[in-house]
């Protein structure tokens, strides 16, 4: 069995694995409550990680097993989780934990392949080629690697086998969790083709919706549909899609990460808000996130982008380029301030989102007669902030103007019982 390279020449049998955590957020929820004294392992009952509850907005981010049998989807809202179960325990997200564990879960695999790609942050692709002189045989050294996860770390992965990544990602969907499936060209007719259409990866609502309309249920019909009518519909990705309903994928293993071209975080509240005071704390709990991520990859940024979403859904955004270069959360919170200050026209909002883009190295960074005086200290205060929080937790600290804010009470105090504040 043979895969071919954009020359069109075939060359050495690739073996790609697909692993993905089995309900990431709640498995990793479970493992860190375990390790810190909870009695109960919270996998073993209907349980979820979702948002804001009370706010009838917060959805179900992860599911436990007994959860999922009853009923219980990703992505719908809470209190219809609730109704389907009056005894469900809802657990609140906590980033920071998640990103220790999926650290983890990369370093695990990185022994068995020094050629990984991040999918998500549950999530990756390993280059296995090569790689059964260490390991043995592609499935054996599936099995090795689920199972030091899951004595390592505690929890289970799918781990989907094939020569590419389309389908090693379709594999690692089938039966879950704990499971190793493989999906190799020769097995597409048999394991792929029946399902629907829904299942093949890059079809979204939308373009399922399409498909349907135009008679096409299954990814064995997609598979032989004529390319000028799907070329008609979708223009350059109905070719593409037709090849993934094939099994044909020439992608590779990208083992370093495209350049960072700018830094993002955006919230949709659990409510309107109505005032640019409230705005101005959740755009301050933004900066703060989105501001230590420049500073960990040693950025300074000179471009600042604020956009704010209203009750009716319209976007608008505007962005302000700075005459020098800066990293600190308050230099970066006054230029949000004024930003929304602009933008501020009396509708509710609904969502807000903070980017960072223009990125020099800190050493772009430039005094000015006019700078704030105090900016040099926010800077090394901020700087020593990171360091607690990497240490700590990123909760391990923070602002006192966020401390009632929504965004931050979802973590509950269980898992920050020292909690400080500063300034």
């Amino acid at each position: 069995m043979f895969v071919y390279n954009k020359n069109g020449d075939y060359f050495m049998n690739k073996v790609i694995f697909h692993i993905d955590a089995n309900s990431a957020f709640l498995s990793w929820t479970a493992v860190h409550m375990l390790k810190n004294g909870y009695e109960l392992d919270i996998r073993t009952v209907p349980s979820v990680v979702g948002g804001n509850e009370q706010s009838r907005k917060g959805i179900v981010l992860a599911a436990s097993i007994p959860a999922k049998k009853l009923g219980i989807k990703t992505g719908e809202p809470l209190f219809k989780a609730r109704e389907k179960c009056p005894n469900l325990l809802v657990f609140p997200p906590d980033f920071s934990i998640y990103e220790s564990f999926s650290k983890e879960f990369y370093k695990v695999c990185n022994n068995y392949s020094p050629a990984l790609e991040p999918f998500s942050i549950d999530e990756l692709f390993l280059d296995y080629t090569n790689m059964e002189m260490h390991f043995g045989e592609p499935l054996e050294g599936a099995k090795k690697l689920s199972s030091d996860i899951k004595n390592k770390l505690g929890f289970t992965v799918n781990i989907g086998i094939s020569n590419n990544k389309l389908l090693a990602k379709m594999a690692s969907d089938f039966e879950k969790p704990d499971k190793i499936h493989t999906l190799f060209p020769d097995e597409v007719p048999n394991k792929m083709w029946h399902l629907p259409i829904a299942d093949l990866f890059m079809v979204g609502r939308q373009t399922r919706k399409k498909l349907e309309s135009m008679g096409i249920f299954t990814i064995k019909q997609l598979a032989f549909t004529d390319d000028e009518i799907l070329k008609y519909n979708f223009k350059s990705q109905g070719i593409l899609l037709k090849n993934y309903a094939n099994g044909i994928d020439l992608s590779e293993i990208k083992t370093k990460a495209d350049p960072v071209k700018s830094i993002s975080n955006g919230f949709t509240l659990p409510k309107d808000i109505y005032s640019k005071e409230e705005a101005y704390t959740y755009a301050l709990s933004l900066c703060e996130k989105t501001c230590m991520r420049l500073r960990e990859l040693d950025f300074s940024c000179n471009v600042v982008y604020v956009g704010l979403k209203d009750s009716e859904f319209k976007y608008i955004s505007c962005q302000k380029k700075l005459p020098r270069y800066i990293f600190a959360t308050n230099d970066v919170f006054k230029v949000c301030r004024m930003l929304i200050d602009k933008l501020w026209n009396g509708k509710p909002v609904r969502a807000i989102t903070v980017s960072l883009t223009g990125f020099g190295s800190k050493e772009n960074l430039q005094c000015s007669f006019c700078d704030d005086i105090r900016s040099e200290k926010f800077e090394t205060l901020d700087t020593a902030i990171d360091s607690i929080r990497k240490k700590f937790g990123y909760y391990s600290v923070t602002r006192a103007a966020l401390l009632n804010n929504v965004m931050n009470n979802r973590i509950t105090k269980m898992q920050n019982p020292s909690m400080k504040s500063y300034l």
